[in-house]
């Protein structure tokens, strides 16, 4: 079976700026969505109680997107980080993308819950 992207929003209380560096900065990225990370350039390895994986930083645009391309995953796969602001309420919102097999996205959109709510404690929110 092949994965499938999935799509989730979460609204945050923080400017994009402030959100921004905690999707892209690896001393933020470790306080949230893993436990350490390594990086030597667009080289980073996320590291979780003794796994880790290697991604490659494939899109950049500061305040607005960050994109990672996981190693040992197809070339078209990759997890994204797209940061807006909502025109009628004047939210930041975060948008992930993110692929999983079928069967696992249920389980990976609740990975991601729960990654997000470190995230809003870790940023004061």
């Amino acid at each position: 079976m092949a994965a499938e992207v999935f799509e989730i929003d979460y609204v945050l209380r923080a400017s994009p700026r402030i959100l921004y560096d905690f999707v892209r900065q690896p001393t933020h990225l470790s306080q949230w969505f893993c436990d350490t990370v390594d990086y030597k350039g667009d080289e980073f390895i996320f590291m979780w109680k003794g796994y880790s994986e290697r991604a490659i930083l494939i899109d950049d645009i500061e305040e607005e997107l960050v994109a990672f391309h996981w190693e040992n995953s197809h070339e078209d796969e990759f997890f994204e980080f797209a940061i807006s602001i909502n025109e009628i309420s004047g939210d930041t919102v975060l948008t992930i993308n993110d692929f999983a097999e079928p069967d696992d996205i249920e389980d990976q959109k609740l990975w991601w819950d729960n990654q997000i709510q470190k995230l809003i404690r870790v940023m004061g929110g």
